[in-house]
């Protein structure tokens, strides 16, 4: 038996089209390698766990 149906392998584009930045209000990248959603202007990388986007700062992680 699989979960194939309950874990989502990319994240909906409709949702990256209205996520933004909690902290900057600005555009996030998705890192598909990291499953990630990238703030460039925050310097931060938002996680995405099950195929969905925690969108908090202190769950974040800092870019270099």
């Amino acid at each position: 038996m699989t979960d194939s149906f309950n874990t989502p392998s990319t994240v909906d584009p409709r949702l990256l089209e209205v996520l933004v930045c909690p902290v900057t209000r600005g555009r996030l990248d998705y890192d598909r390698a990291a499953n990630e959603l990238v703030s460039k202007s925050a310097k931060l990388a938002y996680p995405i766990r099950d195929g969905v986007p925690i969108m908090l700062p202190d769950e974040a992680r800092v870019l270099d």
